[in-house]
């Protein structure tokens, strides 16, 4: 059985670009360029709470850096390096193999380079601490929300809380139907050009990993204001149509998580050309809705009546 250091230089040793020192030492080293300011996010998956101990490994290394990625995307800022602590319950090469595939994959799609990290046995549990770049005082936060910015969403929302809904027996859907939506929960898209192009642009940003709810509910919070969004503009695909009225899809739209979709406010002048943005990146942009000097966040139905919100988002010790 390989020991811990041939896993790592089998699998995780790369020459990394934009990097004094990488991987072999007991720290890396890199260097942020002038008139930067460093960025820093970690995200980690736990088997039986975030992912299934069947899932596919090339997925599970390929989600497991995107859902770091995303909150990139929700700052403006430049993915530059990653730091991967990985516990397995058993050295699997062909498993680590796949999984490692995934994971560079998306890794030099973004230019991130791996630097570093640590391995151990246990449940298995894969911990990223991502580090890049930012222009000085440019990050998009949850702080800047301004009352009459509109309310924004890319792509459609509900889907991979949906699939997985489906795969734990709580709504029927078909095989056909459930196709289409796993490729949202086990390989979301992290919208990074998106993010980057709307610095300067958007006054506050989120990505969406708890729920719309929820992670809205973060920027109001933070910028001590309010807001009002519409039900019936929310952005959702041809499967969650279909099933809109069912409780659990509805849930799966307003308080889902896994969608690492960016929520963003800006002001209603900058409508047309976050409209032109989103068609040259290919990416779907819909306002939802628009920030209110009360406090709280409102649901509207299709008549402009306040809907009655259960929902929650996802909380990791409920």
């Amino acid at each position: 059985m390989p020991s811990e250091f041939e896993l790592i230089a089998r699998y995780f040793t790369r020459p990394a670009r934009r990097t004094v020192l990488g991987v072999g030492d007991d720290a890396a080293l890199v260097r942020v360029g002038a008139g930067k300011e460093l960025v820093a996010a970690a995200d980690m998956l736990v088997v039986g709470r975030h992912f299934f101990p069947d899932d596919d490994p090339e997925s599970l290394g390929h989600k497991a850096l995107a859902v770091n990625l995303s909150d990139f995307a929700a700052m403006g800022a430049v993915p530059r390096w990653a730091l991967l602590s990985i516990a397995l319950p058993e050295v699997d090469e062909a498993w680590l193999a796949a999984f490692t595939r995934g994971l560079f994959a998306l890794a030099d799609a973004h230019g991130v380079a791996l630097i570093g990290g640590d391995t151990t046995r246990g449940p298995l549990t894969f911990a990223f601490t991502v580090l890049g770049e930012i222009e000085r005082g440019a990050a998009l936060r949850r702080s800047g929300a301004r009352v009459g910015d509109e309310v924004w969403v890319s792509g459609t929302l509900g889907d991979a809380a949906l699939a997985l809904a489906a795969l734990n027996r709580a709504v029927p859907l078909s095989p056909g139907e459930l196709a289409q939506l796993l490729p949202r929960l086990h390989r979301p898209v992290p919208r990074l050009a998106l993010g980057r192009r709307l610095v300067g642009v958007a006054h506050a940003a989120i990505d969406i990993s708890d729920g719309l709810l929820a992670d809205l509910g973060h920027v109001l919070e933070a910028s001590g204001v309010g807001a009002e969004i519409q039900l019936t503009a929310l952005p959702v695909s041809p499967v969650l149509a279909a099933w809109q009225t069912h409780a659990v899809a509805r849930r799966a739209l307003l308080a889902g998580g896994d969608d690492y979709e960016l929520c963003f406010t800006a002001p209603r002048s900058a409508h047309e050309a976050i409209v032109r943005l989103g068609r040259r990146l290919g990416v779907p942009v819909t306002a939802i809705g628009c920030i209110t000097r009360a406090p709280g966040l409102v649901v509207l139905d299709g008549q402009g009546r306040p809907v009655d919100c259960e929902e929650k988002g996802f909380d990791h010790f409920a």
